[in-house]
């Protein structure tokens, strides 16, 4: 690259080879300019002008560039589409530079450590790192860290570490597990927490988590492939090693043992936390003070909810992509006012609690505030004010908050002492723990108000931040600037009386800084003593020594001027961030108050019942409606009414309902508002209930609907088979069971066979609490087999003019499906319709013949060999069958086989 080599150049490829995934943002004067395929690739991306430089020698190197000022916008685009971005200062002031301005790259802005005010308000934006230790490894050969294989070497399984930090709100987090699930598990993670990079060990085997393990390709658009919507950044095995990794933890937060976060003899989970520190910390410049605690989790502390159940219930995404997102769980609770309090809701959503006395804690202060509505539209009215705290204080910790940051910072902290005093009187203990655990955080507030104007501009480049009053010495220099205007003006009125130019003007510009204006008419008035500086069409330009020692020190004041104001306020930036664990915790209690507020506020509005829970272990509720539904189609001016159902399950009498009725019944609703309701109760929500009485429960299983996975060779009903074959083997008897039509996917014989077994297991095995709805008529003859399994239908009405949908859920199986009214209602050609009942009936009739000659016994057994499995006689006869040797099998003893065999179908 020797036509390259100008010094400028040589200095940028030595930059660009120490971070060679990243797109390098090389700062040149006012710009931040990119040169080579870096140029091409973010011309295309930002939709830039795409141009060159040396084109004049020759060798032309594509370049394009973004203004400063305006290049968080930019970066940020270029983050939502999974690039990472490194930023390279002048770290050398231009004026004192001998030669080539010294330049650094002072931090790498990744998909996972983007923190700044682009960032989704509702979601948290999670940097994850996986990480599998194995076994101790022979004598001599390192010390067992390796991340190459999940098992150990003394046949033991390895331990699998998770971790995942939100670096814009300070949230940390790690889990441990073994096992043949861990792979399973860590999908799951992936699915809930949705990161937007993932770390790992580069020459680690990574598991199956739909992603390629290519680190620089972005993740896919919106509306693109799903199958990787995280970025992929490998990194070297050792920092990953426990014996590097676990001290960058320790040191965090100033403790000698891990014991008090839960992380002590976790490993594993504490490798993959340090990993994470160890990449923040080589991409960010700042303290991270924000990042004051980790929390070590359990699946056994939470309701769990797999990626498969959350999709389903559309908790916080719809189903189905460009649906209106007003349809999620998450969208119909949101009343929250605060981004804080939106994040929490979001994670209580996504796992909901099992400590029924702090869910009861939460019940008792939704309860309070839905009795006092004066109360609570106080309390809203004073949170609203709040911004995002969490956000606004990880910018200042990591050095990236500007003069508006800290004025939006103040300005929250400004509204506490109302929001605080609009929930004092409240009785409820957990409102008292948080009123406890709010900081108002004044002595913070009054620094800034001290510090910085009102109104200050966005950035630091030219001054006029600082307020009045905050350092002697600035207020000086403002002083000297304030009374130059005045000199320059008595400068002016001088300079005229002396030449007797009565149109001369004293002005200023940023090319030939201070200078007096002469008209050309005037020319033969000016002075010896005055020195050319321009010559216009009209006028001449020139200066004098008083006005050069003016202009001096003038702009010795300025630059000074500049230079102590950026020295203040990062003073102040720091003092705040040696305060962000009070800030923090002031924050993460704010966020509580906000969720329970707007919990109140929901059911206040819809008049939602509190749910009691109790350890019978039953599902016991009256009226209950779909909280989605229910707003979606049945509010405002429309003169129908959501049709609320009762529902009743326990692990013995009555722990399996068999659901039949006919296609748009409502019988996908029916199940999904059980869990919906469970979700909610368990998350410290009233219901859409009259009456809710509930055990809890450990787990949601959902086997709803299915969608060929191509990009995996999966079809429709191997997906469907997978997931029923997770909820057979995982769920326990205080589970929860919702299975949509399993079987449906396959031939009807096949299908059938499935159900029916799939039913029998969970009735005899798991004992778990099920809603099984189906089309498949002969299922409801279980419910006379089985002592728990109960046979319910949704309600229907035939008329004139066609089928009506009752939606009600009531005992007993349906009579019959009503597939040809529905489709009739979707506008199937009348002929269409007319010969399908022609066939339906034609079958029928069939059916009722076969029936009539098989009562007299004059009728041969129809080949439907795959029905046999509910034929009790059938298992028998296909049994000695199989044993059969036809080789050696005479023809009498092949006789006397079949005559036997026959008299046992008769």
């Amino acid at each position: 690259m020797s036509e390259f080599s100008t010094p400028l150049m040589r200095q940028y490829t030595s930059i660009k080879k120490d971070h060679p995934s990243a797109l390098l943002f090389f700062r040149l004067g006012d710009f931040y300019e990119m040169f080579f395929d870096d140029a091409v690739l973010a011309a295309r991306e930002l939709q830039i002008t795409l141009t060159s430089r040396n084109k004049e020698k020759g060798v032309a190197i594509p370049m394009c560039g973004v203004p400063y000022h305006a290049a968080e916008g930019y970066i940020s685009k270029l983050i939502r589409r999974g690039y990472k971005v490194a930023i390279c200062e002048q770290v050398e002031d231009p004026r004192l530079a001998k030669k080539l301005v010294r330049r650094e790259v002072t931090r790498v802005v990744t998909p996972g450590t983007a923190a700044d005010s682009s960032l989704n308000a509702e979601e948290n934006n999670f940097l994850a790192a996986i990480v599998s230790l194995g076994g101790q490894p022979p004598a001599g050969q390192g010390d067992g860290a390796g991340i190459a294989s999940n098992n150990r070497s003394d046949g033991k399984p390895g331990r699998t570490g998770f971790a995942a930090l939100d670096l814009s709100t300070g949230e940390f987090r790690a889990t441990e597990f073994s096992g043949e699930d861990a792979q399973k598990r860590i999908y799951d993670e992936l699915e809930q927490l949705r990161p937007k990079e993932l770390l790992y060990a580069s020459s680690a085997p990574l598991f199956d988590t739909g992603a390629p393990r290519a680190g620089d390709v972005p993740a896919p658009l919106p509306g693109q492939s799903a199958a990787r919507p995280w970025a992929m950044t490998p990194l070297d095995d050792w920092i990953f090693d426990p014996n590097h990794a676990l001290p960058l933890v320790e040191n965090q937060f100033g403790v000698l043992s891990l014991e008090g976060f839960g992380l002590a003899g976790k490993p594993a989970a504490a490798a993959a936390a340090g990993a994470i520190l160890h990449y923040v910390r080589s991409t960010q410049r700042g303290t991270l003070d924000h990042v004051d605690r980790i929390g070590f989790y359990e699946r056994q502390n939470c309701l769990v909810l797999d990626a498969v159940t959350v999709r389903n219930l559309e908790l916080v995404e719809p189903l189905f992509a460009g649906t209106d997102s007003g349809v999620t769980l998450f969208r119909s609770l949101d009343a929250t006012v605060t981004p804080m309090g939106k994040r929490l809701l979001r994670a209580w959503m996504l796992r909901p609690g099992l400590d029924q006395s702090e869910i009861n804690r939460r019940l008792d202060a939704v309860e309070e505030q839905v009795q006092q509505t004066i109360a609570r539209e106080e309390l809203r009215k004073a949170l609203a004010g709040v911004l995002d705290l969490e956000r606004l204080l990880s910018r200042v910790t990591l050095e990236t908050a500007n003069p508006r940051d800290l004025i939006a910072l103040s300005v929250s902290l400004g509204r506490i002492p109302a929001v605080r005093a609009a929930f004092a009187p409240m009785k409820a203990a957990r409102m008292q723990q948080l009123h406890a655990a709010i900081d108002e955080l004044s002595d913070v507030r009054q620094r800034i108000e001290k510090t910085i104007i009102p109104e200050p501009p966005i950035s630091l480049a030219e001054g006029g931040v600082i307020a009045r009053g905050a350092d002697p010495e600035l207020d000086h220099l403002h002083q000297l600037s304030r009374n130059g205007k005045q000199y320059l003006a008595e400068m002016e009125q001088r300079e005229r009386q002396r030449t007797g130019i009565s149109s001369l003007k004293v002005r200023f510009n940023s090319v030939f800084g201070y200078y007096l204006e002469v008209s050309k008419a005037n020319l033969q008035l000016v002075p010896p003593d005055y020195e050319r500086r321009q010559t216009l069409v009209n006028a001449e330009r020139f200066s004098t020594p008083e006005l050069k020692e003016y202009e001096a020190r003038i702009l010795d004041a300025q630059e000074k001027l500049v230079e102590i104001e950026r020295r203040i306020f990062a003073e102040l930036r720091s003092a705040i961030a040696g305060e962000a664990r009070r800030i923090r915790q002031t924050a993460v209690a704010l966020a509580e108050v906000d969720v329970v507020a707007a919990f109140s506020q929901v059911a206040a509005q819809r008049k939602y019942c509190r749910p009691a829970f109790d350890d019978s272990g039953d599902i016991e509720i009256i009226a209950g409606r779909h909280p989605v539904i229910e707003q979606q189609e049945f509010s405002g001016s429309d003169s129908r009414r959501y049709v609320p159902n009762d529902l009743y399950l326990d692990s013995s009498t009555q722990n399996i309902l068999v659901l039949t009725g006919p296609n748009m019944g409502g019988k996908s609703t029916y199940l999904r508002q059980a869990a919906l309701m469970v979700i909610m109760a368990q998350m410290g929500s009233f219901v859409p209930a009259t009456k809710a009485r509930l055990g809890m429960v450990d787990r949601v299983f959902t086997r709803i609907g299915a969608s060929d996975n191509l990009a995996r060779g999966r079809s429709t009903f191997m997906v469907e088979m997978t997931e029923t074959a997770a909820i057979l083997n995982t769920a326990t008897p205080k589970s929860l069971i919702l299975l949509d039509e399993v079987g449906r996917g396959t031939s009807t014989y096949d299908g059938l066979a499935i159900a029916w077994a799939a039913i029998e297991y969970l009735h005899a095995r798991t004992r778990a609490k099920t809603l099984f709805a189906t089309h498949y008529f002969e299922l409801t003859e279980l419910a006379e087999q089985l002592a728990g399994v109960k046979n319910y239908h949704v309600g229907a009405k035939e008329t004139g003019s066609g089928i009506i949908f009752l939606r009600k859920v009531e005992p007993g199986a349906a009579d019959r499906s009503y597939g040809i009214e529905v489709a009739k209602l979707a506008g199937l050609p009348p002929e269409v319709i007319r010969r399908a009942r022609e066939v339906l009936a034609e079958h029928e009739n069939a059916e009722s013949r076969l029936s009539a000659q098989l009562a007299a016994g004059d009728a041969p057994v129809p080949p439907a060999a795959q029905l046999t499995i509910f034929t009790p006689l059938s298992q028998p006869v296909l049994e000695k069958l199989r044993e059969v040797d036809l080789d050696h099998l005479t023809p009498l003893e092949g006789l006397n086989l079949l005559a036997e065999l026959k008299k046992q179908v008769q």
